[in-house]
């Protein structure tokens, strides 16, 4: 049995929330290499270049990247064999979200009631999903999602028949739908199948795909560069001023569904990925 101390678990989730709003990572300054060297028109070029900047400046200060700090997400592979020593895993997490907005001074987002809308003050509660893994280990990704982009997002429910074809002019609609309000370039994440809640959380864990062990599935990776291709084709560019980079990143999960079911969601993140992997 592996034992983690519980003021431990606190602190690396205190830290990891300021880190990801303030610190942009390394991919993301690539990318935005890559596309500067890329973009054509000048206009885009030069938004490009601002929020590269932007990025640069938030790390150099360790101020948040972005005025929405977002809600903080969390995927959790729990190991059967760890013992959190003096608490309560969630609680851990909890706490840890708590302090890291009260002591990064990020953003309070959240509301404690859709329709009353009370900021909680804290940024509670965060959003944890929880799957049981045999053996020690505890891996823990944490994602920081505004809403900006979270609003555009999308799910329907459609048939077998509609195939391939289907799936991609609902991404290509949805996309185009969102146009510059997800502050682009954006990512997409892209779930196939499950059922209606399961297919949602498919999406969202898709925009951090590259933190996952997925295995490589040839039809995947091909509906992945066309739809990149098609929606970098549709000319909304950087924060929606045209030019040849509307969208980063697609990525597509998939999971076994019903014989009469095909569920699709589509979860858009903007031009900044607030994500990391946390591994005890």
């Amino acid at each position: 049995m592996k034992k983690i101390k519980f003021e431990d678990l606190v602190k690396v989730i205190r830290d990891s929330v300021i880190e990801i709003n303030c610190v942009p990572s390394p991919e993301l300054i690539s990318k935005y290499n890559q596309s500067i060297e890329n973009e054509d028109n000048i206009l885009s070029k030069q938004v490009l270049l601002s929020l590269k900047e932007n990025a640069l400046i938030a790390k150099e200060r360790m101020i948040p990247i972005c005025q929405d700090t977002g809600t903080a997400v969390f995927f959790i592979e729990y190991g059967t064999e760890i013992n959190i020593d003096g608490g309560f895993i969630y609680d851990a997490i909890y706490e840890g979200v708590r302090l890291g907005y009260q002591e990064g001074y990020l953003r309070k987002s959240i509301v404690d009631n859709p329709l009353n809308r009370k900021n909680t003050g804290n940024n509670l509660p965060p959003i944890i999903h929880t799957k049981l893994i045999e053996g020690e280990n505890l891996n823990i990704v944490v994602l920081a999602k505004g809403a900006g982009s979270e609003n555009m997002s999308s799910l329907k429910m459609m048939t077998p028949s509609d195939g391939i074809e289907g799936i991609k002019n609902f991404v290509l609609e949805t996309v185009v739908k969102a146009g510059p309000n997800p502050c682009p370039p954006i990512t997409v994440g892209v779930g196939v199948g499950s059922n209606f809640e399961g297919v949602a959380l498919l999406a969202k864990k898709a925009l951090v795909k590259d933190l996952f062990e997925t295995v490589e599935d040839d039809l995947i990776m091909e509906i992945e560069a066309d739809l990149k291709m098609k929606l970098n084709e549709l000319n909304i560019g950087p924060q929606g001023f045209g030019g040849k980079t509307s969208v980063f990143d697609v990525a597509v999960m998939m999971e076994p569904c019903h014989i009469a079911s095909m569920p699709v969601a589509v979860n858009i993140n903007c031009h900044v990925i607030r994500h990391k992997k946390i591994i005890f």
